[in-house]
């Protein structure tokens, strides 16, 4: 098998703007797969415009915690008035083939690559609502015989690696919280030997995001923190 160069995106939060850069950047870096997180919505001003995207550029996709809520609202609340209010006005927007695409999307991807097979999903493998515990990380890669791991969720890049093992979260391309503005992607070079990761921080335009959530009337909050890069 030759050599592989992927890329990876997560927690997208229905920022246009955001997603448009980082899939520019990854496209004219000639990566040969984009693979994507989940969190494709809530929080952030474009459900739709976000999730016709990833649909035409034929974007493998897992399912991420704010999809699940946004799809399947009977689960019940588990977050705060911020995230309620932004996940019921969401579901509000989504057009019907929209809502489908989000119940359909996969908790896990797997893909071959030369340095062996990889995993990736949203959060923990067992529920995309909980955040990968690193002080677990050992038993947990050990049980999904991966040599590959991404999941996304942190919001934060970062990457580890455990006896042979590459675990990686890409950081957040809507809503960065890694203390410096702008969209977080990565792009993994895969050789049968070994993988090597370089995470990017991208810059778009802010205040196009932030002028949609004014405008929808959506918490002022998500804006301050899209433009600080950080709670």
């Amino acid at each position: 098998m030759r050599n592989m160069r992927i890329g990876v995106i997560s927690d997208v939060h229905a920022n246009l703007p955001a997603l448009e850069a980082a899939l520019d950047f990854l496209r004219a870096a000639r990566v040969d797969e984009i693979l994507c997180l989940g969190d494709v919505v809530g929080y952030g001003p474009h459900p739709n415009e976000v999730i016709e995207r990833l649909r035409a550029e034929k974007i493998p996709t897992t399912l991420g915690g704010h999809d699940l809520k946004v799809a399947y609202p009977s689960l019940g609340a588990t977050g705060g008035e911020e995230k309620e209010a932004s996940l019921a006005w969401t579901r509000e927007q989504l057009t019907p083939e929209n809502l489908v695409f989000l119940k359909q999307l996969p908790p896990f991807l797997k893909l071959d690559t030369p340095y062996g097979r990889l995993r990736a999903f949203h959060g923990h493998p067992e529920d995309p609502e909980r955040r990968f515990p690193l002080e677990e990380a050992e038993e947990i890669l050990a049980r999904l015989r991966a040599r590959l791991v991404l999941a996304g969720g942190r919001h934060v890049p970062i990457l580890k690696r455990y006896a042979g093992v590459v675990l990686m979260d890409p950081g957040s391309v809507g809503l960065s919280l890694s203390g410096e503005p702008g969209a977080d992607v990565a792009i993994l070079n895969v050789s049968k030997d070994k993988v090597s990761a370089r995470t990017f921080k991208l810059p778009y335009e802010f205040g196009r995001t932030a002028f949609d959530l004014k405008a929808w009337g959506l918490p002022d909050r998500i804006a301050e923190v899209i433009q600080r890069g950080a709670l």
